[in-house]
């Protein structure tokens, strides 16, 4: 791996206590090029504009996935990261389904230490202060062909960040009409255009007063399946539900360490579909007790009420909160301020 440091660290013009959350990076970037047929020797560059040519596949055809995760400080000074096998296999299991080349692992994970080593200083201590790591690959093929490019480029770029979301209430508004993916589509892919498309419906949904979106499924908008960016969770009565994960619905790092976590605490889970009847049903029934999404940036947002066809449900306050519990056992294992019984955690070696 080729490294070349920043002459000069940006790390003192920044003022950790007002973050907005990505739009602050770090001194380096992690940079690898695929270029006939094989993956090249990657480099860690000063972080810089990258060059592209107007014809760029990405630019024309949309080939380009991402992954989210972050990296942790405890009080020690050590550096961790949750669950990273994960994302490295999901951003394959996207780049395959949108016919990007897999990256591969020793690459991944050598250049994601070796730019936390480097970089290390931005990682503040402190619970809800991290790094918000943001691995990416898109197509670079210079040209308007309507077929899969033959070169791409992977980067690694690293915000500082606090909390995602801060102050107020959540709610969200129920989709009625717009869909976030199809059955065969690439909604279980983090694929740049996923995203895209969810613009203009949040938008409307912002006019209204609500902060996102719950997806409906895309054939009735019967079925409750992600919440913006988020998986989303439902407790009725003292069962935890969450919809399975399919072609259309991303397989979430921390949902699936939510299921692991309420497992291992006695809760009762179910995973299988929620209809939005079932779900106003319960609210009048008075055993909804709780709505969170969950996703790496925020790990557990309550949302305290939704809106479906111009009526509000509205969530009463309860004290023994899933949500709070589970963000609490999440985030101590991401700190590594308690055991990890799941063997969770990734020590980055510093020295």
């Amino acid at each position: 791996m080729n490294i070349i440091k920043a002459q000069k660290s940006k790390i003192s013009s920044v003022d950790f206590e007002n973050l907005k959350f990505g739009e602050i990076f770090t001194d380096h970037m992690f940079v690898c090029d695929f270029i006939d047929g094989k993956w090249n020797t990657p480099k860690i560059i000063p972080y810089q504009s990258i060059q592209m040519d107007p014809s760029s596949s990405v630019l024309h055809y949309g080939q380009a996935v991402f992954e989210g995760m972050k990296a942790y400080k405890d009080d020690e000074d050590c550096i961790w990261l949750f669950r990273p096998d994960q994302n490295y296999d999901r951003i394959n299991k996207s780049s395959k389904r949108l016919s990007i080349p897999e990256f591969p692992k020793e690459y991944f994970f050598e250049g994601l230490e070796e730019l936390l080593k480097l970089d290390k200083d931005w990682i503040r201590k402190g619970i809800g202060n991290s790094l918000y790591i943001r691995p990416f690959v898109f197509a670079s093929q210079a040209g308007v062909q309507a077929s899969a490019s033959n070169a791409y480029k992977f980067i690694i770029i690293c915000s500082p960040v606090a909390s995602y979301y801060s102050g107020g209430d959540v709610y969200v508004q129920v989709a009625e009409q717009y869909s976030r993916a199809a059955s065969g589509g690439v909604g279980y892919a983090k694929a740049a255009g996923n995203y895209a498309a969810q613009f203009y419906p949040t938008s409307l949904a912002l006019k209204e007063g609500y902060q996102q979106i719950i997806w409906t499924d895309a054939n009735k908008h019967e079925f409750l399946e992600e919440a913006g960016t988020m998986n989303i969770f439902f407790r009725i009565n003292d069962t935890l539900i969450t919809t399975p994960t399919s072609d259309r619905i991303l397989d979430g790092v921390t949902r699936k360490s939510i299921l692991k976590i309420a497992e291992y605490l006695g809760i009762k889970t179910e995973v299988r579909p929620l209809s939005i009847h079932e779900l106003i049903s319960s609210e009048k029934e008075g055993i909804l007790k709780e709505i969170f999404g969950a996703g790496t940036a925020v790990v557990v947002s309550p949302i305290k009420g939704f809106g479906y066809q111009n009526k509000k449900y509205i969530l009463e306050d309860i004290d023994d909160s899933f949500a709070s519990l589970l963000k609490e056992k999440i985030v101590n294992i991401q700190y590594n301020q308690v055991e990890d019984p799941f063997q969770w955690r990734y020590e980055v070696k510093t020295t």
